[in-house]
């Protein structure tokens, strides 16, 4: 029984470090940003207006942590997202924490988006303040806060294979330990 959680801030390369690491280790491989993206079409908004949404109305908030949370009792798996630690907290084998500078995020968002700089760099820091406050006022959890993660990993420097190769290995020994 395996639950990995990848956790970090937008454009740290979350998605991309955990569907390798679900295919690496045969595991089923859940998104709390895809469902995040999927509802935000479904309510016809952009992330920045749906991140609004969600400031009023907790129960998006709390639909796609369920989400988590259910599939974490599931096991064999890798959980992405904000609070994928934090909400798979009790179930959780291997905690990992991704990030990168504020500049390098946003040009990978900008990329991923197919957006200007400027434009990715102000829905990223309003999206980053809307869920600081958002899940300090709901679960009272500082997203800030990386105690709770057993590898943290800064992922400027490194080339997507490096990433990947590093916590593949670290996922393999956790899980044989």
């Amino acid at each position: 029984m395996v639950v990995i959680t990848i956790s970090g801030p937008h454009g740290s390369g979350k998605s991309t470090i955990a569907k390798e690491i679900a295919k690496a280790l045969n595991l089923k491989y859940v998104s709390s940003g895809q469902t995040f993206r999927r509802l935000a079409k479904e309510y016809n908004c952009d992330l920045e207006e749906f991140s609004r949404k969600c400031e009023q109305d907790h129960s998006i908030d709390r639909k796609i942590d369920q989400i988590t949370i259910d599939e974490a009792k599931k096991d064999d798996v890798v959980l992405e997202g904000q609070l994928a630690s934090w909400m798979a907290n009790d179930f959780v084998n291997f905690s990992i924490y991704v990030t990168a500078s504020l500049d390098t995020r946003v040009e990978r968002i900008a990329k991923r988006d197919d957006i200007d700089f400027k434009t990715a760099k102000k829905i990223t820091l309003a999206r980053t303040k809307s869920e600081v406050q958002r899940f300090k006022r709901m679960y009272k959890i500082d997203i800030e806060n990386k105690e709770i993660y057993d590898l943290i990993l800064k992922t400027d420097r490194l080339t997507k294979e490096e990433v990947n190769n590093i916590l593949i290995v670290a996922c393999k020994g956790f899980i044989e330990k």
